[in-house]
């Protein structure tokens, strides 16, 4: 028998996180689901086992400013793509340098030196995220869905899709189809992560 999960990736390590940091016994907010405010000073042997305790489910502090920057930016990406709906009439770039302050070059150049990849190659491989989610969700067409993702032309949705999952957006409607079919219409099902898939493009997140 397999399963199929579907999950909130920010409520859990939400969870997460304040579990291990009720642990230390601090006084803290939680700043959005990225950042936390510590109210006093922590003591190392406090600090240690947060890091530890955090690190047995792959969660970081990051220190190094530039890093935290670069999270911002995947934050930002994410927010625009997943969140926004500004985001169909603003180009990546202006809505980066708007968000975050930073002129765009900048962005881009520290993107590319700290995650080896691109922050166009991060945007491709969100919005090919975002649009499984529109075609097992809703019952938008792939013209609907390429301009939801603010896509130039279908022809370039359909590109940068197959480029991703080796699958055109109509064949992974198709298959989409099909396996509902089989699981005699459970909708509950996160159906997307039974899909394998080709990533050919160099994810480093």
């Amino acid at each position: 028998m397999k399963l199929y999960i579907k999950y909130d990736f920010n409520a859990a390590c939400k969870k997460i996180l304040e579990e291990q940091l009720d642990k230390t016994g601090v006084s803290y907010t939680l700043l959005g689901s990225r950042e936390v405010e510590i109210r006093q000073n922590i003591p190392t042997a406090k600090m240690n086992q947060l890091i530890a305790g955090l690190g047995n489910y792959g969660i970081e502090i990051i220190e190094s400013q530039k890093s935290i920057l670069v999270q911002k930016i995947k934050d930002t990406i994410i927010e625009m793509v997943h969140l926004d709906e500004a985001q169909a009439t603003l180009k990546a770039s202006d809505y980066l340098s708007e968000k975050l302050e930073y002129s765009y070059g900048y962005l881009s150049n520290l993107f590319s030196e700290l995650t080896f990849t691109s922050i166009e190659n991060f945007i491709i491989l969100q919005k090919t995220e975002r649009a499984k989610h529109l075609i097992t969700t809703t019952g938008l067409s792939v013209s609907e869905i390429a301009w939801e993702l603010n896509y130039s032309s279908v022809a370039h949705f359909c590109t940068q899709f197959k480029g991703v999952t080796g699958l055109t957006p109509t064949a992974f409607q198709r298959i989409i189809k099909k396996r509902r079919k089989l699981l005699n219409g459970e909708s509950d099902i996160d159906l997307i992560s039974g899909i394998s898939t080709e990533n050919n493009i160099n994810k480093n997140q």
